[in-house]
């Protein structure tokens, strides 16, 4: 079992696929490491010898930003705008979309369930 990054990958998975269980590296990142480092993108984990998993491993650290750090970086640049309170804070702060989507149909899934509103009487 391959321990990059503090993730277990997947060990019946071909590497370019196993390497996007790991926060901050999807399909197109996972290829540039594996031609940077002349790896073939069909080979499974568990066929991986203990020095490539080593290669892979420091490679990772000291090129990309991933899981705890970038997480904590991103939480960061979110708070930052909320501080600011520009446009893009306050829709974070508000829970709605950032991104300018409509939000008079759509948006459930940063809006929450539909909250009902009871009708007055007459």
């Amino acid at each position: 079992m391959a321990r990059i990054a503090g993730v277990d990958l997947r060990t019946n998975k071909r590497i370019e696929i196993a390497l996007t269980d790991i926060y901050g590296i999807g399909r197109t990142t996972a290829m540039k490491i594996i031609k940077h480092l002349g790896l073939d993108p069909a080979t499974r984990v568990h066929d991986l010898s203990e020095t490539q998993v080593r290669e892979i491993r420091d490679h990772i650290e000291a090129t990309y930003t991933v899981e705890g750090e970038l997480q904590r970086e991103v939480k960061k640049n979110v708070k930052d705008l909320m501080d600011l309170g520009c446009y893009r804070g306050l829709r974070h702060r508000r829970g709605l979309p950032v991104r300018g989507q409509r939000t008079r149909t759509n948006a459930r899934t940063r809006k929450g369930p539909r909250r009902i509103v009871p009708k007055k009487k007459k």
